[in-house]
């Protein structure tokens, strides 16, 4: 959840692969998060996100510095492909397997429980496809020759600078209309 915060917070994991799919609800009382973390942390696991640099940021901050590697986004992979710049993952479903998902819980308070049966299938629909997505966009990749492209996405993806809150270098994820060495200092004494 980001809307109401200032800083993230992890209100649900939702975990797929070709053979399980799983809810884990890190706000449960006594929940053990370690497992999943492992699994984060494996080198010969790919992890397939959609659209990630938030999620990652959840993990970099409630993870101890965590960032898993490796890692695949697929709405990057998608737009190296030309399937457009920033393609929705329910677009992404449609136009590579002609499937339609439910976007109807899109927008809901994550943090309230119990999760209804609704937001539990909106929930898991939203990583479902992933595994099946992935191979088909490397195989994109490969007949594009943008495999380096994607990877050179996913190095900055997971470079812990990427994340890291340095207040005194804030000004610089700004976009002031004016960058005159003027308006620069301005930000910078801010």
């Amino acid at each position: 959840m980001r809307e109401s915060t200032f800083w993230p917070q992890l209100c649900l994991i939702q975990a797929a692969s070709s053979t399980a799919e799983v809810l884990i609800d890190p706000l449960a009382d006594g929940i053990d998060l370690a497992p999943f973390l492992d699994l984060l942390r494996k080198k010969d696991t790919v992890k397939v996100f959609h659209a990630c640099r938030q999620d990652l940021e959840i993990f970099f901050y409630k993870g101890a510095e965590l960032i898993p590697e490796p890692i695949f986004d697929s709405q990057i992979a998608a737009a190296a492909v030309g399937l457009g710049d920033s393609i929705s993952y329910d677009n992404l479903v449609r136009e590579l397997l002609d499937e339609q998902i439910d976007k109807g819980s899109r927008f809901t308070d994550w943090s309230r429980r119990p999760l209804s049966d609704k937001q539990a299938a909106y929930a898991l629909a939203d990583v479902t496809h992933l595994h099946a997505i992935y191979p088909i966009l490397q195989a994109k990749l490969e007949e594009s020759g943008r495999e380096d492209w994607v990877k050179e996405e996913m190095r900055l993806l997971t470079n812990p600078e990427t994340y890291r809150m340095d207040p005194e270098n804030a000004w610089k994820r700004l976009k002031p209309r004016k960058t005159t060495p003027k308006w620069l200092a301005a930000m910078v004494a801010i």
